[in-house]
């Protein structure tokens, strides 16, 4: 091997990571580590590269990686199944991280943390999902569950099937988190509704809501924040 291609050699994605750390490597290099093939035509770097590229423009490079479909994966020639599979795993495992990290800092009393947990499992989705969280009688997290999936503009939920839930969970209080698929959390009227609807029941169930959180694209709105709860 003659100089050239040993500092050739010393600039391949794998061998960087060795000599500098992953810190030191761009998106398209962590990712090339990760296909650790490219094709006769192109290296694992180019078919990086190519991949990064499909993400939306709109959003940042590696959270436009998590929208991108199995299929469409697929379609890049040299990303079979199992190179697509790897990636999407990927996207799951960095969103996993982000939430888990998340929970160790949650306080269910400062509403950036109860949106900071939730952020990564809803921000992406296309359609608004809502949450319910019960607290338990020392204010911890005593679980959390799915209440609904609704349209791209409108999730339906009821406050009666909110605080059935509650109740089979033995909530003493309550936050509610849903999404905006738009990225803009701000309440629509039906938001605003709903929140006056389980304030005043919870009030006569004895199981209070704490807050009502939105979330959008990196950001949140909490009805609490705004003095929208009393």
């Amino acid at each position: 091997m003659n100089a050239l291609e040993k500092v050739r050699q010393r600039d391949l994605p794998y061998e960087k990571f060795l000599r500098l750390g992953p810190e030191c490597l761009t998106e398209s290099e962590l990712l090339a580590i990760i296909l650790r093939t490219g094709t006769r035509d192109k290296s694992a770097l180019e078919l990086a590269q190519e991949v990064l590229a499909l993400a939306d423009p709109s959003r940042e490079v590696l959270l436009g990686l998590y929208d991108i479909p199995l299929d469409r994966l697929m379609q890049i020639n040299g990303i079979g199944q199992v190179k697509a599979v790897k990636l999407k795993c990927l996207t799951e495992l960095s969103r996993r991280i982000a939430s888990a990290t998340a929970r160790e800092r949650v306080s269910l009393h400062e509403p950036c943390t109860v949106a900071d947990y939730y952020m990564e499992q809803l921000r992406h989705r296309k359609t608004e999902s809502v949450i319910l969280v019960s607290v338990d009688a020392r204010s911890r997290l005593l679980g959390d569950c799915v209440m609904s999936s609704g349209s791209a503009t409108m999730s339906l939920i009821s406050p009666r099937e909110i605080f059935l839930e509650a109740l089979r969970q033995q909530a003493v209080s309550i936050i509610l988190v849903h999404n905006h698929p738009s990225g803009d959390p701000s309440p629509s009227r039906a938001d605003v509704e709903l929140t006056g609807q389980l304030v005043g029941m919870g009030q006569m169930l004895g199981i209070p809501l704490l807050d009502h959180i939105i979330i959008g694209d990196n950001e949140y709105m909490s009805f609490r924040e705004k003095g929208l709860i009393p």
